[in-house]
């Protein structure tokens, strides 16, 4: 294909979306290059299934049963601060922590910092997780087992969570980041029974620390409606 071919090509309307907790705008970039605006809620489900959608259909003048096609769209970026929000309030899923035994306070002790040292009335924050399973595993700094995961103890508690109405798990083991087999293993026994998020500390930002490991995995599960 040619330059002057791709020249001749049609101009289609380009995209920009910010999806909030209550409003989603939506800035349309015209084959002119002019911008169009339209701002919605983000929830209306009376009104339609999806806000993004629906301010585009707005502003290529189409009706809700009519399709939007790559004809008439080149492309489409999106942004949302709803993970955020739901952090930010505590809305978010309730989620499940498992971790190694005895370790089922380190995500709360974490670094011990200290930002206002002579405080004599500190406000801890308040924890992303609503329970805790201390799996029977052990993996030492340089990859040796010290403890095989006992995975038929670790099936039995995560089905008595997933009793109680858990369907988010967020799994960080001792040096999981690293070494990886025990939390792909739990990984694999909760899709088993059921878990419809599933968090490791290997498969998000990685940290040599399991209290900062433990927080992405744990942000991920909260956030994930």
């Amino acid at each position: 294909m040619t330059h002057g071919s791709l020249s001749r090509e049609p101009k289609r309307w380009q995209f920009w979306i910010d999806r909030g907790g209550t409003f989603t705008d939506v800035v349309g970039r015209r084959p002119d290059g002019s911008l169009a605006t339209h701002k919605l809620l983000s929830e209306n489900p009376e009104q339609y299934r999806d806000a993004a959608v629906a301010g585009i259909r707005h502003l290529l003048g189409l009706q809700a049963d009519q399709p939007i096609t790559p004809q008439q769209v080149d492309c489409v970026k999106m942004g949302t601060t709803v993970a955020t929000n739901a952090l930010l309030e505590r809305k978010g899923e309730p989620t499940l922590l498992v971790t190694t035994r005895g370790f089922r306070d380190g995500v709360r002790i974490a670094y011990q910092n200290r930002p206002r040292l002579f405080d004599r009335n500190i406000a801890l924050p308040e924890l992303l997780y609503s329970e805790v399973i201390e799996a029977q595993e052990r993996v030492g700094a340089q990859g040796e087992v010290i403890q095989a995961l006992d995975e038929g103890h670790l099936r039995q508690a995560l089905q008595e969570s997933y009793t109680h109405g858990l369907r988010s798990v967020a799994i960080v083991f001792m040096h999981g980041y690293r070494y990886t087999a025990h939390e792909a293993a739990a990984k694999a026994i909760a899709w088993q029974i059921g878990f419809t998020q599933i968090s490791t500390s290997h498969e998000t930002p990685r940290s040599r620390f399991a209290g900062s490991a433990g927080h992405s995995a744990q942000a991920c599960g909260v956030a994930r409606n």
